[in-house]
């Protein structure tokens, strides 16, 4: 049953008007019967509810869906399994429709290898979201390989969701270092802070030259970063013209000295939503996901966006 679209109360009255949302109005997020996969369908939720988007709720229960066989034992495993998927959509659908009154809900079950299907789905939908762990997690593990492969070969933003449901920060948080896959971040990153109404903080993190030579040329390489000008020069000139479409938002820019990982890490522990490009300024061309994202899909406490380049 479908059900018609109502956007959050909480929600800029303008939603169809924001700056950069796609043609193609629909969130797809990946489930199976773990417990990360009901928080990611509830971010998934607010998140379509927010947009007024649908939300296409997706259980990929394995290319055995479409095997040929004769065999009754088959059979009634296959029917079995199918039957778990799609109690599993039920159950989650319902949860969304909770969550967020008159949300439109789609759910579906499809065969195939999880990641690649959603990798495939996800390329005509506004975002593909994931919870970080599913049913088939190893003991110590910190994000599940289906998760890890859906953020790395997304052809749009992909989402990881830890858990939901914690305290709200009013903060979305977005990395920049200059790079054009940053840019698209920033973009997607004031973009959903406008959606929440939330403050965006824009962090540039940057490491402390390494003296060479020893301590007496130190200050000849570190003389020009040590007031940081050179830095919040970059983070102003990443930010330009954002400002002017996105009055709303207000912008806290921040140059933090240390590794990225690490900062990155501290700032997540007070944002709804971190944001990053799927790879830096450093990062060799072909890569498809940065170290620093790699890193961070593990590190982050709240949700984490990774948004790749648009495709050419």
């Amino acid at each position: 049953m479908r059900h018609g679209t109502k956007v959050l109360d909480r929600s800029p009255p303008a939603l169809p008007n924001v700056q950069g949302m796609s043609e193609i109005n629909e969130i797809l997020v990946g489930i199976d019967e773990s417990e990360q996969s009901t928080a990611a369908v509830l971010w998934a939720a607010e998140e379509a509810g927010r947009r007024g988007a649908t939300l296409r709720i997706v259980n990929v229960a394995g290319p055995w869906l479409e095997w040929e066989s004769s065999d009754a034992r088959v059979l009634e495993a296959r029917e079995w399994l199918a039957r778990g998927g799609q109690n599993a959509l039920e159950r989650v659908a319902a949860a969304a429709r909770e969550r967020v009154p008159g949300l439109e809900v789609v759910t579906e079950q499809a065969p195939g290898q999880p990641a690649g299907v959603l990798v495939e789905r996800g390329a005509n939908a506004l975002m593909t979201v994931v919870g970080s762990h599913g049913v088939g997690r190893l003991a110590g593990a910190l994000v599940g390989s289906v998760a890890f492969q859906v953020v790395t070969h997304a052809r749009g933003p992909a989402v990881v969701v830890q858990h939901h449901g914690g305290a709200a920060y009013g903060e979305v948080a977005v990395a920049v270092d200059g790079s054009e896959v940053a840019a698209a971040a920033i973009d997607f990153a004031f973009e959903a802070a406008s959606l929440r109404g939330a403050r965006l903080r824009a962090v540039l993190a940057w490491e402390e030259p390494m003296p060479l030579g020893g301590a007496a040329l130190g200050p000849i390489i570190y003389e020009a970063y040590e007031d940081g000008s050179v830095q919040e020069r970059e983070l102003a000139e990443a930010l330009a013209g954002r400002r002017e479409r996105y009055p709303d938002v207000e912008v806290v820019a921040e140059v933090v000295p240390g590794r990225p990982v690490r900062v990155l890490t501290g700032v997540s522990a007070r944002a709804d939503l971190l944001v990053l490009g799927s790879r830096g300024r450093g990062g060799f061309k072909g890569l498809l996901l940065g170290s620093v994202g790699q890193a961070m899909v593990n590190r982050s406490h709240c949700p984490l966006a990774i948004v790749h380049p648009p495709q050419n």
